[in-house]
């Protein structure tokens, strides 16, 4: 995920994945300074969906912009915010795409699902 700033090796046993959400209208960094030998800073966009990997004790700061500046707005345990495989937090219901298949040109064409005789 981070192939830019890999976490160190000794610490690679010990990764989560974690999800963080700016729900906010100003742009925000988030900045993980608490693993040693690490340093991990992101620009987080209003509405975005910032997907990493860290350590469960580190801690991520939340610096949001502000007029030629910014404030720290929040500091979020890692394991707060970690998320769990993709296919157990989905519901039954949605499809789910083989990586076999070919691409999707149009993604509405997920919503043609067979359709099922319904007996009276």
């Amino acid at each position: 995920m981070s192939i830019f700033d890999p976490l160190p090796a000794d610490l690679r046993d010990k990764i989560i994945v974690c999800s963080y959400v700016n729900a906010t209208s100003k742009i925000q960094i988030a900045r993980i300074t608490d693993v040693p030998q690490w340093y991990f800073e992101r620009v987080v966009f209003p509405g975005q969906n910032l997907i990493f990997e860290a350590i469960a004790s580190a801690h991520v700061e939340i610096h949001t912009g502000m007029m030629a500046s910014s404030i720290l707005s929040d500091t979020i345990p890692c394991v707060q915010l970690q998320v769990e495989e993709a296919s157990s937090t989905l519901p039954s219901w949605v499809p789910i795409k083989s990586l076999e298949d070919a691409p999707l040109d149009d993604p509405s064409a997920l919503l043609n699902l067979p359709e099922t005789e319904v007996v009276s």
